[in-house]
């Protein structure tokens, strides 16, 4: 008999991109339909050479979460027409990291408003 199937946890994703500059309303565009296709995404800031993105991804562990994370940008550029943006950072944390870290006042502050979002 196998062992039962480990639940999934939450874990809190902020995944950082930049690369060359795009109008700002495509940008804002493409996060908006990103959003659409990806709909556990929280909040995305832009620029027109940067955003971030954050929001809850469910997986096993750690790993699990980083490489759908690390793929997300990737398999979402042509259907969200996604600029053509590099990852530059990602941060995984599981979700008592995440509330202990707004509750100490250090963490990012929970995503309000949700959505899409200017610098």
């Amino acid at each position: 008999m196998g062992a039962p199937a480990e639940a999934g946890r939450l874990w809190h994703v902020t995944l950082s991109l930049s690369g060359a500059e795009a109008p700002l309303r495509d940008v804002r565009q493409a996060l908006e339909r990103l959003a659409q296709d990806h709909p556990f995404l929280l909040t995305s800031r832009y620029a027109n050479d940067h955003a971030e993105i954050r929001y809850w991804e469910e997986a096993r562990d750690l790993h699990d979460a980083a490489a759908v994370a690390l793929r997300l940008w990737g398999e979402h550029r042509a259907t969200a027409k996604l600029p053509p943006w590099e990852i530059v950072g990602l941060e995984v944390i599981d979700r008592d990291t995440y509330h202990q870290r707004v509750a100490e006042g250090y963490g990012p502050p929970p995503a309000s408003p949700v959505g899409v979002h200017p610098y």
